[in-house]
C-alpha cells in the first residue's frame, strides 16, 4: 500500500514513504510526522506509523511520511537523535515534502494538511507555523511544544501567531508530556493568536494512547473516537475524495 522514495534536502537524502489511495486524483494530501520510537526502529519497521498511513490512504488521502531522523546514522543512539534534533533542519525537511506534493511527481493534490503523534505532534505544530498554505493541522498528544530544541530556534508555542490553518488537538488527561496544564497553555496560545482550534481530551488515556502496538498505553475506545474526530476534521479542512 506504500512505496519508498528518497527526497533531496539541504541536509542530505531523506527516505520517505508515500501512501496512495486506490481512486484517481486529485486527492487531499497529508504530511505525516512520526512519533519518537521511529528514531530507533525506522519508518518501515514501525507498525503503528504504517497503519496511520494506510488508514488515511483508505479514506482517500495521499500521504507523505518523511523519515525526519535521517540526519544521523541509522545505528546512532536514539538519545543522540532526540537531543540533537533541530527545528531548522526539520522545517527544511517538511518543505521538501511540500515540494514533492507540488512538483507533479505524485498524483495531483487538492489541498494539504499535516499531522503527527507524540514527537510528530510537535513537528505538526511546527510545520503549521512554517507552511502557510496548509489547510489543516492535527496534533496528537504532542509534547515539548513549549520547549526550544538544539540550534537556537524558538519554542513552537511562541510561533502560534504564524499558524494560518485550523488546528485539531487530541490529548489524554493522564498524560504528563504534555500535561493537562500544558494543553491549557497550548489552547491559550492559539486563542491569543486568533487560530481556530478544537481540542478533545480523554479521561483514562495517557501518552501514546493510540499506539495499538503498546499494550500498556493503548486505550482502544479513546483511540477510535479520536480517529473519528480526526477524519471529520480533515474532511472539513483538507477535503475528501
Amino acid at each position: 500500500m506504500h512505496e519508498t522514495m528518497t527526497l533531496d534536502t539541504p541536509n542530505g537524502a531523506m527516505p520517505t514513504l508515500v501512501f496512495k489511495p486506490e481512486s484517481d486524483g486529485p486527492h487531499p494530501a497529508l504530511i505525516i510526522a512520526q512519533h519518537l520510537p521511529v528514531a530507533h526502529a525506522g519508518l518501515e519497521l514501525d507498525q503503528f506509523q504504517i497503519d496511520v498511513g494506510v488508514r488515511y490512504a483508505k479514506h482517500g488521502y495521499l500521504c507523505v511520511m518523511p523519515y525526519l531522523f535521517h540526519h544521523w546514522p541509522a545505528d546512532a543512539p536514539m538519545e543522540q537523535k532526540r537531543d540533537e534534533f533541530r527545528d531548522d533542519w526539520t522545517i527544511a525537511d517538511l518543505k521538501a515534502c511540500w515540494q514533492l506534493l507540488e512538483d507533479g511527481a505524485l498524483p495531483e493534490v487538492s489541498a494539504v494538511g499535516i499531522l503527527g503523534h507524540c514527537w510528530g505532534g510537535r513537528i505538526a505544530w511546527l510545520g503549521a507555523c512554517h507552511l502557510p498554505d496548509l489547510t489543516g493541522c492535527a496534533v496528537f498528544y504532542g509534547g515539548r511544544i513549549k520547549m526550544p530544541f538544539a540550534g537556537g530556534e524558538p519554542a513552537p508555542i511562541s510561533l502560534a501567531d504564524q499558524i494560518r490553518c485550523p488546528l485539531l488537538g487530541i490529548f489524554g488527561n493522564d498524560d504528563t508530556a504534555p500535561s493537562p496544564d500544558d494543553v491549557d497553555d497550548y489552547a491559550r496560545a492559539l486563542s491569543d493568536a486568533g487560530v481556530l482550534h478544537e481540542f478533545h481530551r480523554y479521561d483514562c488515556a495517557g501518552h501514546g494512547f493510540q499506539d495499538f502496538t503498546n499494550g500498556q498505553r493503548y486505550a482502544e475506545q479513546a483511540s477510535e473516537d479520536a480517529w473519528c474526530k480526526a477524519l471529520d476534521f480533515f474532511q472539513r479542512t483538507v477535503g475528501s475524495h
